[in-house]
């Protein structure tokens, strides 16, 4: 089912307009067509950094941008004909907040500036010609995701150094899981940690990895690079939490949420440079003009509180190496 979401965040929350009034107070503004493959509540914090960069280069929605969102709720296939309709109602310029997103927008149209981040190279994807002369009507942010798995296994194991086999829970429909599987089977090798692989594309295989995890006696647990997680955050974080089981996640929002610990760039400052970006695009930049940025920004963040329900002890030295401790 396709589902499209008009929100404002005020004080954290998300807020529903009607399509009536937002058309009628706004049809004279500029438009921003925002394209996500998560849900509104995953998308939140993204939203939030994002209007802080618009608002660094002087656009505040509903003031003078109006921003029509559109997600997918962990549905790629669904992208398309939800970049096509932005397309049709004539968006200013068109924000793509991840790799399938940002594809089915550069697929939709031409024309209309897009400006995106994207976990994969833009240039081996298709999105720009080169990194620096992006070339086309597209720029954004990459952001390191999928090359991190062997840098978390390594913090993993520092957490839980006797473990005798640690899942690697990776969704099999996302493009990249194969080369993410590759990474870390030879990194694990290198250590000498054994690993064991489990593929969770919806909820019934989610709940079905734990039940194999829990049989096997799995010691710890990585999860993969996929949007498809941050959609279902809450149920790992309790499927974890209900086994006692340490997990290593991609974004610091699952810590925030009560997972252990996680390893990534800084979502905050790349979206942030996401609305900045737009709003250069929307005061005449070209995005073929416009490089393509690298995240360079990374933070590991480690939650205490979830540890001392485990029984962890988090070293000194670990604690030293971390950007943010939740207390």
């Amino acid at each position: 089912m396709r589902r499209r979401a008009f929100i404002t965040l005020l004080g954290g929350a998300v807020v529903a307009w009607p399509l009536a009034a937002r058309a009628q107070q706004q049809s004279a503004m500029p438009m921003i067509g925002y394209l996500s493959g998560r849900s509104p509540e995953a998308e939140a914090p993204i939203v939030g950094a994002f209007r802080r960069g618009l608002e660094e280069t002087g656009y505040l929605a509903g003031q003078n941008i109006a921003i029509e969102f559109s997600f997918s709720d962990g549905r790629d296939d669904q992208l398309p004909a939800l970049a096509a309709d932005l397309v049709r109602r004539r968006v200013t310029v068109l924000v793509a907040t991840d790799r399938p997103s940002a594809l089915a927008t550069k697929a939709a149209t031409a024309t209309i500036p897009i400006v995106f981040t994207s976990g994969a190279d833009a240039v081996e994807i298709g999105l720009v010609a080169s990194l620096n002369w992006p070339g086309g009507n597209a720029t954004g942010v990459n952001i390191f995701t999928t090359e991190l798995g062997p840098k978390r296994l390594e913090l993993l194991r520092r957490v839980v150094p006797k473990a005798g086999t640690i899942a690697f829970i990776m969704n099999p429909n996302a493009t990249t899981s194969e080369r993410q599987v590759n990474e870390l089977q030879t990194a694990a090798a290198a250590l000498g940690q054994q690993i064991l692989v489990l593929n969770a594309g919806n909820e019934k295989e989610i709940n079905e990895a734990f039940a194999t995890i829990v049989e096997r006696r799995v010691a710890a647990i990585l999860y993969g690079a996929t949007l498809f997680f941050q959609v279902r955050q809450d149920q790992l974080i309790a499927l974890a939490a209900r086994h006692s089981i340490p997990a290593m996640y991609e974004w610091r929002e699952f810590v925030t949420a009560g997972g252990l610990m996680s390893y990534s760039t800084s979502r905050a400052e790349a979206y942030r440079q996401l609305g900045i970006y737009t709003g250069r695009v929307l005061k005449g930049a070209n995005p073929a003009d416009l490089p393509v940025m690298q995240s360079i920004r990374f933070e590991f963040v480690i939650n205490l509180k979830t540890a001392k329900a485990l029984g962890i002890k988090i070293s000194d030295d670990l604690l030293s190496l971390a950007d943010e401790v939740i207390e």
